[in-house]
């Protein structure tokens, strides 16, 4: 294994299992309105992208604008899913425990989800002062201003990082900063990751043998 100096994770699919939740209150949400979409629809074009650029995606789907409150309402619907059925990743626990050198997270998702989700699955003791959103600086994925930005706090260059991301659009972004990445590939239903990632691991188990040697 090349010395990486530091680990960033991505949040939803790789240290919680919230896309199969989220995407599903939004599937639910567009189906209300016309757009007559399932999960691996929202699977292949909503993962790992911006919430506004989901609305617009669904919007285009149906044949009247979006309500003004969509946004606000799937956060408020997406949020209580999340309180009743989040869990931590299998295995993500024991391999944060063990981890022997620093690491945050990075994500597409607002802060409060971010802070709500590591909380709700027990994960947020071990991120509590390096969480990187990529609402703060109003730049996401697969712009690499977010993993560029938790690096250089964390105080490493890209070329000591490792990224961990479980979405092509993720994936894309860590390549375009200049950091490797490991694509988490246990939902990776698609086939997306293989060409794209540095490593391609399916499950956390062996991402940890990987990393600790």
């Amino acid at each position: 294994m090349p010395n990486y100096k530091c680990v960033i994770f991505d949040c939803d699919g790789v240290l919680v299992d919230s896309e199969p939740i989220g995407n599903q209150v939004l599937v639910d949400m567009a189906n209300e309105l016309g757009a007559n979409i399932d999960l691996n629809y929202a699977y292949k074009n909503f993962k790992g992208h911006k919430m506004q650029y989901c609305a617009d995606q669904v919007e285009a789907l149906i044949p009247h604008a979006l309500p003004d409150n969509f946004v606000s309402e799937y956060r408020r619907r997406s949020f209580e899913a999340f309180k009743a059925n989040i869990q931590a990743v299998s295995g993500v626990s024991d391999l944060l425990n063990n981890l022997p050198i620093p690491f945050c997270v990075a994500s597409s998702g607002p802060e409060n989800k971010i802070r709500l989700n590591l909380e709700l699955t027990g994960l947020l003791p071990f991120f509590e002062k390096n969480i990187f959103s990529c609402y703060t600086i109003q730049k996401w994925k697969p712009n690499p201003a977010v993993f560029l930005w938790a690096s250089e706090t964390m105080g490493f260059k890209p070329s000591e990082c490792i990224v961990i991301e479980d979405s092509l659009t993720g994936v894309q972004a860590a390549k375009n900063g200049g950091f490797d990445v490991i694509g988490y590939a246990a939902h990776d239903y698609h086939n997306e990751l293989q060409s794209e990632a540095t490593y391609v691991f399916d499950s956390m188990n062996t991402i940890q043998e990987f990393l600790i040697d």
